[in-house]
């Protein structure tokens, strides 16, 4: 395997795969919407109930759903045409979201209503998720999985530092209807992207989904200690290192600015993700990607800790207020949060490089689809550890406790398993 020694990020995967690159841009367009309804439902639910814990809840409503579609959703994707899967779950979040327009424009939305269409969404959007990243090796060569997940950074990065945003100021200006319509129209560009995939059938045995095909993914978990390693320094930077749900309070209560600054805050970590995406050609030369997540992991959490002595500071200043808010400690913050975007990235470029090349694709959609449970279950439970905390306690307490349990936990994970600290992306092996 090579790797580019630019500074720049690699587009050779854009450039060479036509297929990838629809897939990639109609991703990137739909992100933007679907980041748009993440922050405008937090928002809507703010607004009904005033309470962060209700907030927190969103999150956790969909965690169950969420597993559930993430391992039947693996197992269909290594069952089946993987285009035809992330079709219909795609399909499926469409209906969904526009159903949650309807509702806001007739005034017929209750809590009740957000909670349910957010399970469906999380739901849909895991098994697509799953679906889309098991394609990817079969669009590009093993060389370039490095390349492609920094580009899927950049999307990302895109996407979560201009949905919030763009969401933040929309509800401020227009209110809820508007935000939600504009994720409804964004998101047809996915269908684009995947309508002009070839039939990706997956390659070798196929197992046809139940209890067997779930046994087989897990007995092949079981083996593959690297991916469990990755999995466990997820969940705990996820788990501990997870303040979204809090930023309706702090624009509200502790830096002011409202829902523009939540908007903002959110789009933080979205500038330090891009950032490092788009000057990520050093990152995907480096060769030790077990290595390079546990340092990354470790960094993430001291900027979690930093942006929570940030809101500590806030603490002894005058209270904010939606017109005055504490304009230095929201770039702060900002600042923190941003860096923590940064070091998550270098994360998430070595995770999923080692997913895509040491997992065989006849394995690739149950261990995806796992590792979508990780990726997107984590930051639930931490949801609710940090709702909880921050109700019993207060805003600044969870992150600063949670960045130093990031930093404390993850090394002792790396000294149980120094198997993992040399794993070498030249022999990439589960």
């Amino acid at each position: 395997m090579q790797f580019s020694r630019g500074l720049l990020i690699d587009l050779t995967p854009v450039r060479t795969s036509p297929a990838f690159a629809r897939m990639w841009i109609g991703s990137a367009l739909s992100g933007i919407g679907g980041q748009l309804t993440v922050v405008t439902v937090m928002l809507h639910v703010f607004e009904l109930t005033g309470s962060t814990f209700a907030v927190s809840m969103i999150a956790v409503a969909g965690l169950v759903p969420m597993i559930l579609a993430g391992l039947y959703g693996g197992m269909l994707a290594d069952a089946f045409d993987r285009r035809r899967v992330a079709l219909i779950s795609a399909t499926v979040a469409f209906a969904a979201t526009a159903l949650l327009a309807v509702l806001t424009w007739t005034h017929a939305e209750t809590i009740w209503w957000l909670y349910a269409l957010s399970m469906i969404i999380a739901a849909a959007n895991s098994v697509g998720m799953a679906t889309r990243t098991a394609i990817v090796p079969r669009l590009i060569p093993l060389d370039q999985l490095a390349a492609a997940s920094a580009l899927n950074g950049i999307s990302f990065g895109l996407t979560v530092m201009v949905g919030p945003a763009v969401a933040g100021m929309l509800v401020a200006l227009t209110g809820f209807g508007w935000t939600y319509t504009i994720d409804v129209i964004l998101m047809l560009s996915m269908f684009l992207g995947l309508w002009t995939l070839p039939a990706l059938l997956p390659e070798g045995t196929i197992v046809r989904p139940g209890l067997a095909s779930l046994v087989d993914g897990w007995q092949f978990l079981r083996r593959a200690g690297n991916i469990r390693m990755q999995y466990l320094l997820d969940i705990t930077a996820m788990t501990f290192g997870q303040p979204l749900v809090l930023f309706p309070a702090l624009g509200t209560v502790l830096l002011g600015g409202g829902a523009i600054t939540t908007g903002i805050l959110t789009a933080a970590v979205a500038v330090g993700t891009f950032a490092c995406s788009l000057f990520s050609g050093r990152i995907v030369h480096y060769r030790w990607h077990g290595l390079g997540i546990v340092r990354a992991v470790q960094a993430y959490g001291a900027a979690i800790a930093l942006f929570g002595i940030v809101l500590l500071v806030g603490v002894f200043l005058p209270s904010a207020s939606e017109h005055t808010p504490h304009v230095v400690l929201i770039v702060a913050a900002c600042v923190a949060l941003a860096l923590s975007g940064a070091a998550d990235n270098v994360s998430s470029i070595y995770r999923n490089t080692m997913m895509q090349a040491a997992v065989p694709d006849t394995m690739r959609g149950r261990l995806q689809g796992i590792f979508v449970i990780v990726v997107a279950g984590g930051p639930r439970v931490g949801a609710l550890y940090a709702g909880v905390l921050a109700t019993l306690t207060t805003l600044w307490f969870p992150p600063l406790l949670g960045g130093f349990l990031v930093i404390v936990v993850a090394a002792m994970l790396s000294r149980l398993s120094p198997r993992f600290r040399v794993y070498d992306a030249l022999s990439p092996a589960a």
